[in-house]
């Protein structure tokens, strides 16, 4: 049977992760013949490439397909493309290692592509399972911002630049026309290039709805206020200047005891928190008092 569905997952040791998300994977693609998953190891020194192959070993002949592949050399993007060129899929995916898969992801993604033809890429938002709740809030907060700037992206210059790098698919036709992955890119900026050149020839669109729980460990390492200006700052470096403002990545990752939210460096993070929130309340005050004139003026006082 053709193969419709490619999920292309890179991963560099993530032992610890990868066996729940490629579990997560085949439930969502149960049943199906036409699904594809692709595990490519970036040279990893842990079980990564072992987990993948049990899983692999263990698939039933009615499922999805498995493949396991090698990149040696270093880099998520490269990761991707090796990924990318092995897929036969219409349609390729994109996810992170550490993420877990939703029953009706698969069915989601099929059915936004299936109703428009224009569609070339189609994203969502992250759950951060392992964060704590107050951090969970602000990334939601975080997002909903993003979701202003790519309404108003959409509404002015009909292209988007937000995509969420680990929660994404595109046609494979269309991703291939503009070169797939940005290989030049080590780590950030990578999801806001996709965005931009997927635009020009198609449609991009940022589903809310379309969410991926995914360990937040990044975040609890360097701090979420950190990792939202660093994220904000890439991607307007991205788009003004067509490189990312941040230069490589530092390895995260938690043993067996889990993900434990303590920001390396708590100073850079606390003052980040504090701008950063004196901001958002003074846009927020702003926004009141305009309203306040506006009704104000309407009602003759």
């Amino acid at each position: 049977m053709p193969i419709a569905f490619s999920i292309v997952v890179p991963a560099y040791n993530e032992e610890n992760y990868l066996g729940d998300c490629l579990d997560a994977a085949l439930r969502a693609a149960a049943g199906r013949n036409d699904v594809e998953i692709i595990v490519v190891d970036n040279n990893s020194t842990d079980r990564t490439r072992a987990i993948a192959e049990e899983r692999t070993a263990r698939r039933s002949g009615d499922g999805p397909a498995m493949a396991v592949l090698a990149e040696p050399r270093p880099g998520a993007n490269r990761t991707r493309e090796t990924g990318f060129e092995a897929a036969r899929g219409a349609i390729v995916a994109f996810i992170d290692a550490d993420t877990k898969m939703p029953a009706d992801w698969i069915a989601r993604v099929e059915r936004e592509f299936a109703r428009d033809p224009k569609l070339v890429c189609v994203s969502g938002p992250f759950i951060y399972y392992d964060l704590p709740l107050a951090i969970r809030a602000f990334v939601r907060t975080f997002y909903l911002i993003a979701l202003v700037v790519y309404g108003i992206g959409r509404a002015l210059f009909r292209r988007t630049t937000i995509v969420q790098g680990g929660n994404y698919a595109v046609r494979r036709d269309a991703f291939a026309r503009i070169g797939g992955q940005n290989v030049a890119i080590e780590f950030y900026g990578d999801d806001t290039d996709n965005a931009v050149r997927l635009s020009r020839v198609g449609t991009v669109k940022f589903m809310f709805s379309l969410t991926m729980p995914t360990s937040g460990r990044r975040l609890a390492k360097e701090g979420a206020f950190t990792m939202g200006l660093r994220y904000t700052m890439n991607n307007v470096w991205m788009v003004v200047f067509r490189r990312p403002f941040t230069r490589g990545s530092k390895e995260v990752r938690f043993g067996k005891e889990g993900t434990v939210y303590r920001p390396a460096n708590r100073f850079r993070e606390g003052v980040i928190a504090t701008v950063a929130t004196a901001a958002f309340l003074a846009v927020v005050a702003g926004i009141v008092y305009l309203l306040f004139l506006g009704v104000r003026a309407l009602a003759g006082w």
